[in-house]
């Protein structure tokens, strides 16, 4: 749990999943190209996102495509509110 708050944590990670429409799968190249950071650093900030599990990425030909972990994000923040509302 603590590596998916830490991964969404940052602005730029932040950023970077509100660039998928729902089913959609990315690339570095098309991350890259609509933000304002350098390829490297997007490279950098969807590996710490699929290290938390947060996005899921599948290699085809020579690029690797990623997309959200939608029910894995989703059964965290359950998690989180049903802690919530027993604390309370």
């Amino acid at each position: 749990m603590s590596r998916v708050f830490a991964a969404l944590g940052d602005q730029h990670r932040q950023r970077i999943l509100l660039l998928f429409e729902p089913g959609e799968r990315l690339n570095v190249g098309q991350i890259a190209e609509v933000s304002t950071l350098a390829r490297s650093t997007v490279s950098h900030h969807l590996k710490t996102l699929r290290d938390a599990e947060v996005l899921l990425s599948e290699k085809l030909g020579k690029e690797v495509y990623f997309w959200i972990n939608k029910s894995f994000l989703e059964q965290s923040l359950r998690n989180v509110l049903s802690y919530v509302e027993e604390s309370t």
